[in-house]
């Protein structure tokens, strides 16, 4: 399923146009009907973007949840959604983020939406595409949730999920996706001091009845809400154990890190395709295609290009449309010079 050397993709989100930050402020202004054809337009844009840019993979731009996993909780039972941020005042930040409180028990009856997504970006993008939907796993997913004297702690709640989000992603192979990322940047934020090979067994009994039947990714990385990390952000914790996820390619983040342990792709080319985080998404300097070109050169240094798949470093969500546009057009412009000197 990986049909040349030196893939470009993204992991997931796209940059909202400036318009669809009004509709979301201002939705009881809209009709059923009208938030339809929103939803089908801010996709639209998104697709419209990644295809000139000259990505070889797209997504949803996920343009229809209000970050890469909030909008999951909406679709959960047995959760009282949280409605006011802890912190109101000062500098943009994770901890602005609150809880949810866990009132029952934890079901997701209609599903997750990732399926709906999925067929509107279907329906909408240019026949023959190469699609992919992302879908964060239940350790992410688990630590917006309050625990209770039914979820004692984190690891209760993310097994109460698992079953949710594994059902989910079957829905998404059973209606044709052929390319699912599960997002689990929380174990990769939480690694150095947690269990590792317990994280590896999560996830591979989320993912465990699909492995084999669609491209399977996961992103790593340290958090971008906002456009800041939150993670300890070194990835020598994490292996060798992270090796034994069940995955056919796992992404790194290496350029807003300035290639820090780029050394780590070697490990993971020899078990599975790696994906290497080329594009800083926090920052606001527009690589150019030349300084790509040397970035993506010294990246075959360690894995052979058939084994490489280059991306941003995490979502574009949290970086201006603009800088965003331009930033993919540089990426997949140098992947394309050096695939073609190869």
């Amino acid at each position: 399923m990986k049909d040349k050397p030196l893939r470009t993709t993204v992991i997931g989100s796209y940059p909202f146009p400036s318009w669809l930050h009004f509709v979301g402020n201002n939705l009881n202004e809209f009709g059923a009907n009208d938030i339809d054809e929103i939803k089908n337009d801010a996709t639209t844009c998104a697709i419209t973007d990644q295809l000139d840019a000259g990505l070889d993979v797209i997504t949803d731009g996920e343009q229809t949840r209000l970050d890469f996993n909030l909008s999951f909780y909406g679709h959960l039972d047995g959760i009282a959604l949280e409605q006011k941020s802890p912190r109101l005042f000062g500098p943009p930040a994770h901890d602005q983020r609150g809880k949810h409180e866990i009132i029952g028990e934890l079901r997701a009856n209609n599903g997750l939406g990732a399926v709906a997504e999925f067929e509107r970006l279907k329906r909408i993008a240019p026949k023959k595409s190469s699609l992919k939907v992302s879908v964060p796993g239940p350790f992410t997913m688990s630590g917006r949730l309050l625990p209770n004297a039914d979820y004692t702690d984190r690891y209760a709640i993310t097994e109460a999920l698992l079953p949710i989000i594994r059902k989910e992603l079957e829905d998404l192979v059973a209606v044709g996706c052929e390319e699912i990322c599960v997002d689990e940047p929380s174990m990769s934020c939480y690694g150095y001091k947690e269990d590792t090979a317990r994280f590896v067994d999560i996830f591979n009994r989320t993912t465990e009845t699909i492995f084999g039947k669609a491209r399977l990714c996961t992103h790593l990385c340290f958090g971008n809400y906002k456009g800041h990390s939150v993670g300890y952000r070194r990835y020598e914790p994490l292996f060798p154990a992270f090796l034994d996820l069940k995955v056919d390619e796992m992404h790194l983040e290496m350029a807003n890190r300035e290639y820090a342990e780029l050394e780590t792709i070697a490990q993971v080319a020899e078990v599975m395709d790696v994906a290497v985080g080329i594009i800083d998404v926090k920052s606001y300097f527009i690589e150019p295609v030349d300084f790509l070109v040397s970035r993506i050169r010294e990246c075959m240094k360690y894995a052979d290009p058939e084994k490489l798949v280059l991306a941003p470093d995490c979502g574009l969500s949290q970086t201006a449309r603009w800088a965003a546009k331009q930033k993919l057009k540089n990426m997949c412009s140098a992947a394309k010079i050096v695939r073609d000197s190869l």
